[in-house]
């Protein structure tokens, strides 16, 4: 009975996660993105080894500590250990990120969470698989052998940059020219960005990860040649996917509860897992974020630190690593704790965003920065000594000054500068808006 509610994992990874990934790939907002590569890049990538190697370390102290206490049946070996790291620091803040679009959220805040849970998942797969390859030679399979360590990097650095120059090149090559038939050009443009996932994997590369880039570079090159309905259409069909998938991986969680029949749950295990996940995102957020701000214009405020920090969740791609594999004894512990962390991380964490927020005066700081740049609701914020603070009576509004903020910042002046005149330079985008 049990085994018709469960199927093959690599059904998560082959089926269920590409539309996830696709999807944070194409909807990202490129603007604010690549104005922080930079930070994002550190994040994911230093950030996630970083990570990677501090929760692998500390689990093997806690194995080593399991093992005096009698509480290790079997055996437990260092790889295992950074295995459990690769996959555990995978992030998925997806709870957290809906809230930041709910509230709008600081817009560099959100790009930064965006960009590193996108690529990080991206990083974390490869890295595990890494972790996977890394075989030394001789009797001991399991000791350190320099050769195989660089093996491993190796097979880091092939992989990824492999799968990124195959979704780059597909993205950029999935140009259509039929806009009279747009059914056509979303059916074309969606069988495009599959075959992405496919090509890859059938190159020995990682499928995920070119998808992702696919995304990204179509949502930069190909969406714009795209016809207004294809765009609609395609925005509305990834985002339908991604929704679906998501929904059923978590569902799937829950079942996997109580359905999967070789769980193995150790208090210490656990409870040591959540002190080293802790301690791996603190030395990922705050040493990187003080590096960061040495050559930051804008700079991470401890607050936007601390959020992030806070903002660690685990979610599908955690669960999806887990799961491929759990033939032996470490792996269905780890598994298990994974299940229990996703759970722990998406009620507690993703429950608490929202007052995090009003605690850290994110919010707060955020609604007033806006109402200073974007909105002119109140006459007090209108100069009313206009003719001495302009000698040459011109008023100027910034480009992301909104037209309705436009007509009302004139019709005040109008009647707050009586009898004198004054030449108003209004930008291209509020007069298109006319």
């Amino acid at each position: 009975m049990l085994r018709k509610v469960t199927f093959d994992p690599e059904v998560f990874f082959n089926i269920l996660l590409p539309p996830i990934i696709f999807h944070a790939g194409y909807s990202l907002k490129k603007r604010h993105f690549f104005r922080n590569l930079g930070s994002i890049l550190a994040y994911a990538f230093l950030g996630t080894a970083v990570s990677c190697f501090i929760i692998g370390n500390l689990m093997y102290g806690v194995v080593k500590l399991m093992k005096l206490v009698g509480q290790l049946s079997d055996k437990f070996y260092y790889t295992d250990c950074l295995l459990f790291g690769a996959i555990i620091s995978a992030t998925d803040p997806v709870t957290v990120l809906a809230i930041f679009n709910e509230l709008h959220a600081d817009v560099d805040l959100y790009a930064l969470l965006f960009g590193e849970s996108v690529l990080n998942d991206a990083v974390a797969i490869v890295l595990s698989s890494s972790i996977v390859a890394y075989q030394p030679t001789g009797e001991n399979t399991h000791a350190f052998d320099a050769a195989a360590f660089f093996k491993s990097v190796g097979v880091f650095l092939g992989i990824f940059s492999g799968s990124f120059m195959m979704g780059a090149v597909t993205g950029v090559v999935t140009f259509t020219k039929l806009h009279c038939f747009p059914l056509l050009e979303t059916a074309l443009f969606f069988l495009m960005s599959w075959s992405t996932f496919l090509l890859a994997e059938a190159c020995g590369f990682t499928g995920v990860v070119a998808v992702l880039f696919c995304g990204i570079t179509q949502a930069h090159y190909t969406y714009n040649n795209l016809s207004v309905e294809s765009r609609s259409r395609t925005k509305q069909l990834f985002e339908v996917l991604h929704f679906l998938a998501e929904n059923f991986i978590f569902s799937y969680m829950g079942l996997a509860l109580f359905t999967f029949q070789k769980h193995i749950f150790s208090p210490v295990f656990i409870i040591g897992a959540f002190i080293a996940i802790f301690l791996g995102r603190a030395a990922h957020i705050y040493p990187l974020s003080f590096l960061l701000n040495l050559g930051r214009r804008h700079k991470i405020s401890w607050n936007f630190q601390h959020m992030m920090m806070f903002s660690g969740l685990r979610g599908a791609m955690a669960f999806a690593l887990a799961i491929r594999d759990t033939a032996t004894y470490s792996h269905q512990m780890m598994f298990s704790t994974t299940l229990l962390i996703v759970f722990f991380t998406v009620w507690i964490v993703g429950g608490g965003t929202t007052p995090m927020l009003s605690w850290l005066n994110i919010r707060s700081q955020v609604l007033s920065r806006l109402a200073k740049q974007k909105k002119i609701n109140k006459l007090d914020r209108i100069p009313r000594n206009a003719c001495e603070l302009f000698s040459l009576k011109v008023v100027c509004f910034q480009p992301e000054t909104s037209i309705s903020a436009v007509i009302y910042s004139i019709t005040a002046l109008t009647a707050n500068m009586g009898n004198h005149g004054f030449l108003v330079l209004v930008p291209n985008e509020s007069i298109s808006a006319l």
